[in-house]
């Protein structure tokens, strides 16, 4: 039995922050440097009283407009977040019952950001494959902006929010592209999980009283109730451990570079991404990008990105596609799937 991705659907929310706002919020930054800086012009924030549950939902109900396949034929959930609804219950059967999803359908939360739709498609691979589930939503759904301190002006330039919806299933549909999921490989270094961290999110605080941190030039450095991200640290991380891992990622496939015909990573930002394809060798017709309208989308980035690179026929029946996450854990995780 093989496991399939049978069609992505994705939701943005209708608010748009662009350059020009936060230039004017943030004076400094011209509207130039932030474009050049990022490669990110616009990005979408979630409305106030609106939640990744929510989100999700709004991703569901497209995903179910634009396909063929009903609800309830829908046997699992599994929901990728690192802002759910509440910290108990899982918000996946928050979304199992709003969705209108069958009772006999099984429901999970797991908790990764920027490599979480790798790790979600391993996940849905082995329940499929195992014959566990036939099929699979495989759900991201992230509202970072929530978690950003407003006198953050750097993150406040790179994340944007957004919820996508991806079929996985064992008997595809062939109305629409069919992937085979091919063989992962994941990775871990926990020692840097403190370089992208909102430290007051969980059972364990860190401070009692949080207060805005500013460096030696007077520019807000860090506040523990929101995002805190190392930009140098995950930099780093990310151009020395992404390009070991797209070798063994072929080698694990039995692939040359030259077998592979789109190659398509977490979109952080313009400027990681064009380092690390030089790093990883990969040409720049072979390396889809498309961050400029939605900025960076944690979990949601790769599946909006691939299903952009399907419609716009970058990606075609026969080809080989490389996916890739990598960031907040630190965690990455790669896989390759086959356009049948």
């Amino acid at each position: 039995m093989k496991a399939y991705i049978n069609g992505i659907s994705y939701y943005l929310p209708e608010k748009i922050l662009v350059n020009e706002e936060l230039s004017k919020m943030h004076p400094e930054w011209s509207v130039e440097k932030i474009s050049e800086k990022t490669g990110i012009y616009q990005r979408h924030i979630s409305s106030d009283n609106e939640y990744s549950s929510d989100m999700a939902l709004s991703a569901i109900e497209l995903f179910f407009a634009e396909h063929i396949i009903t609800k309830d034929k829908i046997d699992f959930i599994l929901f990728c977040t690192q802002s759910p609804d509440y910290s108990l219950p899982t918000t996946a059967c928050i979304i199992q019952d709003k969705a209108g999803l069958s009772k006999t359908c099984g429901a999970l939360d797991f908790n990764l950001g920027c490599s979480g739709y790798i790790y979600g498609l391993g996940l849905a691979k082995g329940l499929v494959e195992t014959g566990q589930a036939k099929n699979l939503l495989l759900i991201t759904s992230e509202t970072y902006t929530k978690l950003i301190n407003k006198k953050d002006k750097t993150n406040k330039t790179i994340f944007g929010d957004a919820a996508s919806v991806s079929l996985i299933t064992s008997e595809p549909n062939d109305d629409y592209f069919k992937a085979s999921l091919d063989k992962f490989v994941y990775g871990t270094d926990g020692s840097g999980f403190e370089n992208l961290i909102v430290k007051n999110s969980g059972i364990k605080k860190h401070t009692k009283k949080s207060i805005n941190n500013y460096d030696e030039n007077g520019d807000y450095k860090s506040n523990d109730d929101f995002l805190y991200m190392n930009g140098k640290e995950i930099f780093q991380f990310t151009s020395f451990e992404v390009p070991l891992l797209i070798n063994k990622t072929l080698i694990e496939n039995s692939l040359e570079i030259e077998d592979v015909d789109m190659f398509v990573f977490h979109q952080a930002n313009e400027f990681m991404l064009s380092f690390v394809r030089k790093r990883c060798k990969i040409p720049e017709e072979k390396f889809f990008v498309s961050i400029k309208d939605v900025g960076n989308t944690v979990s949601s980035s790769i599946p909006i990105a691939l299903l952009r690179a399907i419609n716009q026929k970058k990606i075609v029946s026969g080809n080989k596609v490389i996916l890739a996450g990598f960031g907040v854990g630190l965690s990455l995780g790669a896989t390759v799937i086959t356009f049948e």
